[in-house]
């Protein structure tokens, strides 16, 4: 089954379910038709004579990866789709050779995901009690995750259409960044940074990497795509933090835009639930390996070995 087909399959699926309004976005629900706008904005310069063989392993924060493309941060609705769906996603992420990213609520059988082998990250939320953010920053790390994940952008919440989903959060404060680094011994992750100020508070506090993110649209309404704040962050942040993006992106061909901006990976999160709505953990695997397939097809004819060769001048923006 190819790309489309999972995605057609899983959108199906996923539509009859009585958690479907959990894929809408906030409010309006601009951010999600605006990602897909923002990303077809760009085109290709080819070069096809003495094409290259690419490459897509990469190394980031001393992880290994055959690949990107990983997964975004997300539990709900995993467990709701399919008896051991974050289990079978995490040996889906792991057979592709990717990256996991569990979001809030923190799995309960977190300890019993990182056992599988997958390099998983978890995320912590900013809430109201910050004794319970700490709890959980000591909980995760006591489960063996390869990073800590600080959803930043959190500081209300979140919430779908007109419906508050996470409650009883508040924004953190500089000060308290610098506190959630001294409590992290991994690599520390700044979840949904889409400004020059924040990610300089970003770096300044210590973290290892920042996720370019709208949250799939579950916070804010009407937040820009990564795409159009990478420029101002990767200047900002000067190589001394990861960049890591996500939102709206479907294929191989989107991935290598958000890698052309100076992402070193690209987080996918619908694509996963569609591939476990369709195929189970066979489809999450294939969602993975069809889109890096997509990738070294088009790598090979713009002229970039590895993702390390990806540059801005390889694409064409739309007047």
């Amino acid at each position: 089954m190819g790309l489309t087909e999972i995605y057609q399959k899983g959108k199906k699926i996923l539509g009859e379910k009585e958690f479907r309004w959990a894929l809408d976005a906030v409010e309006t629900g601009f951010i999600l038709e605006h990602d897909r706008r923002i990303l077809d904005r760009y085109t290709f310069r080819p070069q096809y004579i003495d094409g290259v063989e690419p490459k897509t392993t990469c190394r980031i924060l001393d992880v290994e990866l055959k690949t990107p493309v990983i997964m975004s941060a997300m539990t709900m609705p995993i467990p709701a789709i399919t008896d051991n769906g974050l289990m079978d996603v995490a040996l889906a992420l792991k057979d592709a050779g990717s990256f996991m990213w569990t979001g809030t609520p923190i799995p309960k059988n977190l300890q019993e995901l990182v056992a599988t082998g997958v390099l998983i990250a978890a995320n912590a939320k900013p809430f109201k009690d910050r004794d319970k953010v700490f709890r959980d920053l000591e909980g995760i790390q006591k489960a063996g995750v390869t990073w800590v994940g600080i959803e930043t952008d959190a500081g209300q919440g979140t919430k779908i259409r007109d419906k508050q989903v996470a409650t009883d959060c508040v924004p953190l404060s500089l000060q308290e960044l610098k506190d959630i680094r001294k409590k992290v011994s991994c690599p520390l992750i700044c979840k949904g940074i889409l400004s020059r100020r924040d990610a300089e508070k970003c770096v300044e506090a210590g973290a290892d990497g920042i996720v370019i993110s709208n949250h799939g649209g579950h916070t804010l309404d009407y937040l820009p795509h990564a795409l159009q704040v990478m420029d101002e962050i990767f200047e900002a942040v000067g190589g001394k933090a990861v960049l890591i993006a996500d939102g709206g992106f479907r294929r191989g061909s989107d991935v290598l835009k958000g890698l052309a901006f100076g992402a070193s990976l690209v987080g996918l999160g619908r694509p996963i639930l569609y591939g476990l709505a369709a195929e189970g953990r066979e489809g999450v695997c294939n969602i993975i390996n069809e889109i890096t397939a997509e990738m070294k097809r088009i790598m090979s004819l713009i002229g970039a070995k590895d993702s390390g060769e990806l540059t801005r001048g390889m694409l064409i923006e739309d007047p």
